[in-house]
């Protein structure tokens, strides 16, 4: 099942993807349109769907546009250093423990969002990767009991400002700021994922190639990642997992290739689909509100 957040004819929905069409879920069906909120109520499942989209007619998905699956999630955790491969070119060893960081969840954006290069730096990189959903309140799982806590997977872009990330152990500020958190285009579900440690994964930049790879590669698997994380803090339904880049990052090239205004980054992964943003000078002004 794969499952989308959208804007359709000025109002905000959820939809089952079928091919290249969508049905909606109707605004009088009093199903909140709030996949968070669909999966904290336990309603991210077939039967409630289907029977939620029943009277709606399919729609061409090129007439709705898709917007990030969860806006605001909980928490945004994102694992570093989860390829070998990425490992070397960054010049380092691999670390005995896992290594990981917030995103602050401001940072997310959709499918098509735009990522914006702020005012403050000139190298803002790319990395593609595979992001789990998290379906149920956990603490305390055990790698073999880690698929039960999965609610589905989304392709991810772990933005990355590289000069501001490098300035402090934590990596917080390089990593969260806002539009740098791409995700999408939709939650697939773990019954359509035969095995989420064989997917493909690819990204271009303008047409290039830059990562090409499998999940398999990963050094720690999902499974192990929800077991670690789990030791410290409840993981909640909706939390984001993002969980690591393949090599072939922009800084690590020879020269360096940070993003720039007009550039179009599109990470795809085999059976989940495909994420595609374009960049543009940040804009900046004072909000307060």
């Amino acid at each position: 099942m794969r499952v989308a957040t959208v804007h359709h004819q000025g109002r905000k929905a959820i939809g089952l993807v079928e091919g290249e069409t969508i049905r909606l879920v109707p605004p009088d069906a009093q199903v909140p349109a709030d996949l968070r909120r669909l999966i904290q109520d336990g309603n991210l499942t077939v039967e409630f769907l289907t029977e939620a989209v029943s009277g709606s007619s399919p729609i061409d998905l090129a007439d709705v546009m898709l917007e990030a699956p969860i806006s605001r999630p909980g928490k945004v955790l994102a694992i570093g250093l989860n390829y070998r491969a990425h490992v070397a070119e960054t010049g380092r060893e691999v670390s005995p423990h896992q290594i990981w960081f917030n995103k602050q969840r401001t940072c997310v954006t959709g499918p098509r969002g735009v990522i914006e290069k702020p005012v403050a730096s000139d190298k803002v990189d790319y990395e593609g990767e595979l992001v789990v959903v998290i379906g149920k309140r956990c603490r305390h799982v055990p790698a073999s009991r880690a698929q039960e806590v999965i609610a589905g997977y989304m392709v991810g872009n772990d933005v990355s400002v590289r000069d501001w990330q490098r300035r402090t152990p934590t990596m917080q500020m390089g990593k969260s700021f806002d539009t740098h958190g791409p995700t999408g285009p939709w939650i697939v579900t773990p019954d359509e994922i035969a095995d989420p440690q064989n997917l493909t994964i690819g990204t271009w930049v303008n047409g290039e190639v830059r990562q090409q790879a499998s999940t398999s590669e990963m050094i720690h698997s999902i499974a192990d990642q929800i077991e670690h994380l789990t030791t410290a803090f409840t993981l909640e339904p909706g939390d984001l997992i993002f969980t690591g880049t393949p090599e072939g990052v922009g800084a690590a090239m020879d020269p360096p290739q940070f993003l720039q205004d007009g550039d179009k980054v599109r990470i795809e992964i085999s059976d989940i689909g495909v994420i595609e943003n374009h960049v543009s000078n940040e804009v900046q002004k004072t909000v307060i509100s």
